[in-house]
């Protein structure tokens, strides 16, 4: 077993490898106010041509990766994994961080959320077709869940899938799909009965991103980005085999996917290290670093950011001991977006006007990103109204809403009409 292979063994592995394949970062200079980059945005929103470039460079170090037997750490040696511990995971990535190596963003989704899916619910043919080709970066997948109708309701989705022999054939629409545009695969909850309480009726299926009758479409931010996709699905035909679970039981898929999204995004505390120092500093440049309002407002958020990585790690944990990811991921997502409101406010405070006028003075009008950028993150991973909802049931053991219907057939439901 992957385990016989020490912390020190796999480090001079991993040394020897990132020496031969990357180079060793610049040291970092201290934090300045207004000198280095000026950039707060919370979405990457790269241009078409960018991103393609971008990915092709992610792809190459994916592949490096895995050829060298360090892409997929934990995961079973069947489907090219080590089968190494956590440990060696974090230590990994704590040497990488060293080193200059491409943006890797691109396989987040596909690797923190649809991967484990398909571990967990895919069937054999569709594990040895995908698992080995997501981790190498061969594919990138996306996920497919919210419909103009059914974003924070999911239960609610209408799109739906009809069996015709040994296919499914799927017609709906999806939204708010990241990465879209450049994915290979994306996993899909649809409707298949109909007949059934919303909850239930529900399956899972791996889809073919390029397939005729997928269209994908941006949509245009706030931000002025388009990091967004909504897509069309007009009887697109998908094969049993990529059937995620049993038919009828894609709540249950659903949830491993979400539990799984909820812990990559809540991973972050709503700004690391880096981020709070380049707010004090922005208090101390404006002569507010005295004002006891200001300094509370500050206070908060450094406590809060402290306070996440805590609930997060607790969270973590219960995975590394192999549970399933629990309701504890809302609480980290929404840790994560309680920071992040809370730094607007700071920022908000702080610099008045400044963030909403381009005046060319640094420090000020990047952080108009973060602000319209943060209601998509409120969004990302289940709506915070949601997250409050299971957080209250699941853990806290409340009652449900009385007014949730969940065992009317789906089409007795008064829902939103899909839109074309």
């Amino acid at each position: 077993m992957g385990a016989d292979v020490t912390l020190d063994d796999f480090k001079t592995e991993v040394l020897a490898f990132l020496d031969a394949n990357a180079e060793l970062k610049r040291e970092e200079e201290a934090f300045q106010w207004g000198k280095g980059k000026d950039a707060a945005a919370l979405f990457e929103e790269a241009d078409r041509e960018q991103e393609a470039k971008g990915l092709q460079k992610a792809k190459e170090w994916r592949a490096k990766r895995f050829d060298a037997g360090l892409a997929y750490i934990t995961g079973p040696k069947d489907f090219g994994g080590r089968e190494l511990s956590q440990a060696h995971e974090r230590l990994y990535a704590s040497l990488e961080a060293k080193y200059d190596v491409p943006n890797t963003s691109y396989f987040g989704i596909g690797l923190g959320m649809v991967a484990p899916t398909i571990l967990a619910h895919g069937t054999d043919v569709a594990k040895d077709l995908y698992l080995k080709k997501l981790w190498r970066g061969d594919l990138v997948a996306c996920q497919l869940f919210s419909e103009p109708g059914a974003g924070s309701d999911l239960a609610s989705l209408q799109t739906k899938a009809e069996r015709d022999g040994d296919e499914w054939v799927i017609t709906g629409q999806k939204v708010w799909t990241s990465g879209a545009q450049y994915s290979d695969i994306g996993e899909i909850i649809a409707r298949t009965d109909p007949n059934q309480p919303k909850h239930k009726g529900l399956t899972g299926f791996i889809v073919d991103m390029k397939a005729p009758g997928v269209e994908v479409r941006p949509l245009r931010q706030m931000t002025g980005g388009a990091s967004f996709n909504e897509v069309f699905f007009n009887e697109v035909r998908v094969r049993e085999d990529h059937r995620l679970g049993d038919v009828g039981q894609g709540w249950m898929v659903a949830l491993t996917t979400l539990m799984n999204e909820r812990a990559s995004i809540g991973g972050g505390s709503g700004g690391g290290g880096g981020q709070m120092t380049r707010l004090i500093e922005m208090v101390k440049h404006y002569g507010q670093d005295r004002d006891p309002l200001v300094r509370q407002e500050l206070m908060k958020l450094y406590i809060g950011q402290k306070i996440a990585g805590y609930t997060n790690q607790r969270a973590m944990d219960k995975i590394k001991s192999g549970q399933a990811p629990g309701p504890e991921m809302s609480l980290s997502k929404m840790s994560l977006t309680n920071n992040m409101l809370q730094t607007a406010k700071l920022v908000s405070q702080v610099l008045g006007p400044k963030l909403v006028v381009d005046s060319g003075e640094w420090g000020t009008y990047s952080w108009g990103s973060y602000v319209v950028g943060l209601p998509g993150m409120r969004i990302a991973g289940g709506a915070d109204e949601v997250l409050r909802n299971i957080v209250g049931e699941r853990v806290l053991g409340l009652p449900k809403d009385a007014g949730i219907d969940s065992t009317s057939p789906f089409k007795d439901l008064k829902v939103g009409t899909q839109r074309s």
